[in-house]
């Protein structure tokens, strides 16, 4: 620590040595410094204050027809281009800075010091923006900053409308393309319809559902068919009881022979015949046996008809009773060719669906895919037509003034005051330069120029032992010399600090 403070001593000798040196240069400083931040022109800024109001009652009213603007993002990436190239050449042109560029370097220079002179201050969430502008002519300060105002409020709406323009283009653009398409399509199915008209699906049914349809209705026509028959059949057996028997020894017909109770059972047996054909071929054991009780009850019937006596009464054959059977026996028999009729009507559909079995599903499969892509394309269409309506509408809602309200809170002004540049800091720190530069000096000189001032530097210098001191004898001139120069040195440090003091002071009246 001594050795520290002795050697602070050394350096502060030396520099005492030197004070002169010191002086001159702080002087010269100071005027040079002063002159030059004096000479600086005024700075004036232009500011104002604009709020952009981005609550709408059009939001909630609109919500759900269309896609709302998101204006607090518009607004906010408006105020971060703000200063993008595009619109600084512009606030050139509209307040003629581009004038004075002559080449394509100093137009350069005069986006780059706008650039650097404006300021945007101000948060998406309080809705608050505040542009300035610092220029020495105040009239061009506030004309700049009416500028970006302008371009600031106008760019809000301008982007908006000439993207939903473009998107409302490309919709239409995308129509026209899925209108052909459409077009394409629906004379294809037409063509489609008209070559295969009789192998198309009716609506709600298939190849599959239309063959069933059709087994099952031959199988209820075979039915009908069968009891038509029996019926008729019945008919018969009672007009044949009726009448008299003109041949004994011709063979009977059990179909017209009437026994009530082997009817019964063979009439049964019969319809569980058919519903076993409709499960079985003809093959099965069931239908089999079932037809060998059938023959069985038949040959009974004929042998219990050989039994009976035939009537000896002539005149039954006009009876009223046989009359009447016979009418019976007609209409049976007009609903027997019915039946018939129709169960050839539904064998001959059957035979045509089967014979038609791997044309229909292939013809069924094509119509599917064919109505698969127009209902996909016209799916499309009507939701690009809609998409176009609500591109409109959505365009013309970031267009109206009621979306998005700019209020002028604080026009642009310049105050009578300039903003700068502040000469007070500026000279004050050329004062503490002025001071840090001319001790600086005198220590840089002290250092290239050393001298000896104590025993102590000589002792750790030389490293040798010193034996004593000679000191000087002043005479009485060199006194009044030494202290005249020590009055003239204290003066000139007195007239630099009240320099200081007093441009300070008139700068502060101002």
């Amino acid at each position: 620590m001594e050795e520290l403070i002795t050697r602070l001593l050394s350096l502060m000798k030396g520099v005492w040595k030197y004070r002169w040196y010191s002086a001159v240069i702080a002087w010269i400083i100071v005027l040079a410094g002063g002159i030059k931040v004096y000479s600086l022109p005024d700075d004036y800024q232009a500011s104002a204050r604009v709020y952009v109001d981005t609550q709408s009652i059009l939001k909630p009213l609109l919500s759900g027809m269309t896609t709302i603007p998101n204006v607090e993002q518009q607004v906010s990436i408006m105020s971060r281009t703000l200063l993008s190239r595009p619109n600084l050449e512009r606030v050139l042109r509209m307040v003629d800075l581009d004038v004075k560029a002559k080449t394509a370097k100093d137009h350069e220079q005069l986006v780059n010091e706008l650039a650097s002179q404006i300021s945007i201050s101000g948060t998406g969430r309080d809705d608050l923006y505040t542009i300035s502008y610092n220029n020495e002519n105040p009239k061009l300060a506030k004309d700049v900053v009416q500028s970006l105002l302008t371009i600031f409020v106008e760019g809000s709406f301008g982007d908006k409308k000439q993207d939903s323009a473009t998107a409302v283009q490309f919709i239409d653009a995308q129509i026209k393309s899925y209108e052909e398409k459409l077009i394409i399509a629906e004379n294809a199915l037409k063509d489609f319809k008209l070559k295969n008209s009789g192998l198309l699906p009716r609506q709600g049914s298939d190849y599959g559902s239309q063959l069933s349809a059709i087994e099952d209705s031959l199988n209820q026509a075979k039915l009908e068919l069968r009891e038509a028959e029996q019926a008729r059949n019945a008919i018969k057996n009672q007009i044949a009881n009726d009448e008299p028997a003109e041949d004994q020894n011709a063979e009977p017909d059990p179909s017209v022979i009437a026994n009530p109770e082997i009817d019964g059972r063979i009439q049964g047996l019969q319809k569980n015949l058919d519903s076993l054909r409709m499960q079985f071929t003809e093959r099965h054991p069931d239908i089999i046996a079932t037809k060998r009780l059938i023959a069985q009850l038949e040959a009974r019937k004929l042998a219990e008809a050989k039994l009976k006596k035939p009537s000896a009464d002539r005149g039954m054959n006009y009876s009223p009773m046989l009359q009447q059977l016979n009418v019976a026996l007609s209409e049976a028999e007009a609903r027997v060719a019915a039946m018939k009729a129709r169960v050839e009507e539904y064998s001959a559909r059957s035979n045509r669906l089967r014979a038609l079995s791997n044309a229909i599903p292939e013809v069924e499969a094509q119509f599917t895919r064919l109505n698969r892509d127009y209902q996909i394309n016209k799916s499309n269409y009507d939701q690009l037509v809609s998409r176009r309506e609500a591109a409109k509408l959505s365009g013309e809602l970031s267009n109206t003034t009621e979306m998005m309200t700019f209020r002028v809170i604080d026009p642009p002004t310049v105050p009578f005051t300039p903003a700068g540049p502040n000469r007070l800091r500026l000279f004050s720190l050329v004062f503490l330069a002025a001071l840090a530069a001319g001790i600086g000096i005198a220590l840089l000189i002290s250092q290239i120029r050393p001298t000896f001032l104590s025993q102590s530097d000589l002792r750790v210098a030389t490293g040798l032992p010193i034996l004593g001191t000679v000191s000087m004898n002043w005479t009485d001139r060199e006194k009044a010399k030494r202290k005249k120069s020590l009055y003239a040195f204290g003066l000139s440090f007195f007239l630099l600090f009240s320099l200081y003091g007093g441009i300070m002071a008139r700068m502060m009246l101002k």
